[in-house]
């Protein structure tokens, strides 16, 4: 017999005319986004939306800017980073493990929308094992971050294997989970799976909420849940415009995070995948909001505030001193004193 999260899951929103039913909206503007782009949106989050537009639909319903052709198809530059079809290894010492294919909801400024919900996604069982056989021949990996789609969409026991075997290599010390369910489906965040994932510690979820209106009872009691068995939990925020790109919405945002046990991590610029240019902030707002942090609101919830730069290069801290303008051309310097051409707005 199904779960409920399973079964809450399958009631989930993918129809475009239903959509369009709900909010009063033309469907036939939204049908070629959804044919590239699928739609599914949890019944959690649709509740959430109070008027088209919003913070919350802006995140969730498809818009015709999505096939804009503008950005880039694999932003990050994953697929050149992939020895194996599961494993991104961008870091010496840390691999992505891309256990599932599909999330209870689709964010429209994902960095992976060219793969995730569409057909042939979700990884087959030999392409996990060879995953999981790759990690184990590489021992410079120590941390493995289980990512996707959204791996808390798997059943306990497929889960609970994938995790048993990663954390029985010898090499990896830590494993990390990305995860939005605690907000867009958090029935699945049950004892049952806390019991499981404190199996494996030392384990680290990190979870994904963009705005305060995000932040629901429910949201709460599952990341209560969660902290009460031990895992430790941050959260990671894309600046979106439109959505949080405000420092009074940040700051509420992370105060409220901080207060339910959930640490901020990162804020990051948005990544520049094709189809997302309408979501992206110029490095100016997002350095005027980290600014804004500092004073009112403790340490603990001032995160990194991050760039993930194009072709694979990496994650780079943004401060003003790492941020050069030449010619009427944005540069970022790298760790290592490089400077990198970026399109900033």
């Amino acid at each position: 017999m199904a779960e409920l999260w399973q079964r809450t899951l399958k009631d989930a929103l993918t129809d475009v005319d239903e959509l369009a039913e709900r909010f009063n909206i033309d469907p036939q503007s939204l049908t070629p986004v959804v044919e590239r782009y699928p739609l599914q949106i949890s019944r959690q989050v649709l509740e959430l939306i109070e008027a088209p537009g919003d913070p919350v639909w802006r995140q969730f319903i498809p818009d015709p800017h999505e096939l804009a052709e503008v950005g880039l198809v694999d932003p990050l530059g994953e697929e050149n980073l992939s020895p194996v079809p599961s494993v991104v290894h961008r870091y010496p010492d840390r691999a992505l493990f891309l256990v599932s294919g599909s999330c209870a909801s689709y964010c429209r400024f994902c960095t992976r929308k060219r793969r995730v919900g569409c057909a042939g996604s979700s990884p087959s069982f030999r392409e996990l094992r060879e995953g999981i056989d790759y990690i184990a021949a590489t021992p410079q990996i120590r941390d493995v971050l289980f990512s996707g789609g959204d791996p808390l969409l798997l059943p306990d026991a497929i889960l609970g294997d994938l995790l048993n075997r990663i954390h029985q290599i010898d090499h990896v010390d830590i494993i990390r989970i990305g995860s939005r369910v605690p907000l867009t489906l958090p029935e699945r965040i049950t004892p049952q799976l806390c019991q499981l994932l404190r199996k494996f510690t030392p384990l680290y979820l990190n979870t994904h909420f963009n705005h305060p209106r995000e932040l629901t009872i429910e949201a709460v009691n599952a990341c209560n849940l969660l902290a009460d068995h031990g895992i430790v939990l941050g959260n990671q925020t894309v600046l979106l415009k439109g959505v949080n790109d405000n420092p009074a919405v940040i700051q509420e945002l992370f105060f409220k995070l901080l207060k339910m046990r959930v640490r901020p991590y990162y804020l990051h610029q948005m990544d520049l995948v094709r189809g997302g240019e309408h979501f992206r902030t110029s490095l100016a707002t997002g350095l005027e909001i980290m600014a804004s942090l500092r004073g009112p609101i403790s340490g603990l919830a001032s995160p990194h505030y991050v760039i993930d730069l194009p072709g694979g290069k990496g994650k780079v801290p943004l401060l003003p001193e790492a941020i050069s303008v030449q010619r009427g051309a944005t540069l970022i310097r790298m760790a290592s004193g490089e400077m990198v051409d970026y399109p900033d707005l």
